[in-house]
């Protein structure tokens, strides 16, 4: 009962977009860390901390960019080979191998509608060897996503995209490519704002769902997996979590990270240091690796072939974020 609630509620919020998100205001925000619910426009890194000093970040607008962006050729994936379609009662999402991608025909109307089940079976987290799943947020674009990309290409090394709704309906194209080329994509919120996000698990479940809605509209189908902007450990609080299981989602954070998006801009030099420091001498056998691939992220670039390296030296395979994924702490 309670679910349908959530789904009824939901559905009415879907139908008139004007409601939580756009009526979201500062004293809405409970529970969340003050610099989110003040009216500062400084917003918490994604390693959920902030000092208030962040740089402002020009975010996207939410309407299309009429420029195409040139993208190159890409092979078409399969459905049961390189990636996995959830089937009706959600029964096949215990993988035994954790590169290959999962996704949802259905959006969860089309569950409710079908009388289908919506929250995830209990699934155990893939522990069979060391796994590194590289993790790139707030894209896709047009300039950095494609140079990430291409040297995941180059590597043979598949990654997960945790993608903004804005984002995608801006570069559609590109997020074709990312799944083309058979990485995983993550729902990473529609437009990234900390105060229209959190005012309540509402608003934050809107706009899920209405980047699912962009996924599926490019790719087919519509992920599982989401991330929340500042990370679940910062911004949520219980009635959150309680949102994201009951509808059908598994948030993933991370334990290791570049720091490419705080305030001290490191380079691609400094940011290799950064990850080997979280790594530390006794390296976690799980490793969720947070990068970014949008805006002035170039650094990112030219980090990202020596720690796709050292980290392949060091025995780790190359998975990608799935339900089965075990959380990072």
């Amino acid at each position: 009962m309670k679910k349908f609630f959530y789904l009824t509620i939901l559905l009415l919020l879907t139908i008139f977009p004007g409601g939580c998100g756009d009526s979201a205001k500062e004293t809405d925000v409970k529970d969340i860390p003050t610099e989110v619910a003040t009216g500062k426009v400084v917003e918490p890194n994604d390693d959920g901390k902030s000092d208030g000093t962040k740089p402002a970040e020009t975010k996207p607008d939410t309407k299309i960019d009429e420029t195409k962006p040139e993208v190159k050729p890409t092979a078409t994936v399969q459905a049961g080979k390189d990636y996995v379609v959830a089937d009706d009662n959600l029964s096949n999402l215990q993988l035994t191998d954790p590169t290959i991608p999962v996704y949802d025909k259905y959006t969860i109307w089309e569950r409710q509608e079908k009388g289908l089940p919506i929250a995830l079976p209990a699934l155990t987290p893939y522990e069979a060897e060391s796994v590194v799943y590289l993790t790139f947020d707030d894209g896709p674009d047009d300039k950095v996503t494609p140079q990430v990309l291409d040297i995941l290409k180059a590597e043979g090394v598949k990654a997960t995209f945790y993608v903004c709704g804005n984002m995608v309906d801006t570069y559609p194209a590109v997020l074709k490519r990312i799944f083309d080329e058979g990485h995983a994509i993550g729902n990473h919120s529609y437009n990234h704002n900390y105060n229209q996000l959190y005012a309540s698990p509402w608003s934050f479940m809107e706009q899920i769902i209405q980047t699912d809605n962009s996924i599926k509209n490019i790719i087919g189908v519509r992920p599982f997996i989401i991330r929340a902007p500042g990370g679940a450990n910062g911004m949520f609080t219980a009635n959150f979590y309680s949102m994201v299981e009951d509808c059908g989602y598994v948030e993933h954070d991370w334990n290791v990270l570049t720091e490419d998006a705080t305030p001290s801009r490191p380079n691609a030099s400094q940011q290799i240091n950064n990850v080997l420091g979280y790594l530390g001498e006794q390296p976690p056998r799980t490793v969720i690796l947070l990068m970014h691939c949008n805006g002035d992220k170039t650094e990112t670039v030219k980090a990202l072939p020596e720690i796709i390296r050292f980290l392949r030296d060091w025995g780790y395979k190359f998975g990608v974020v799935t339900p089965m994924t075990p959380q990072p702490w």
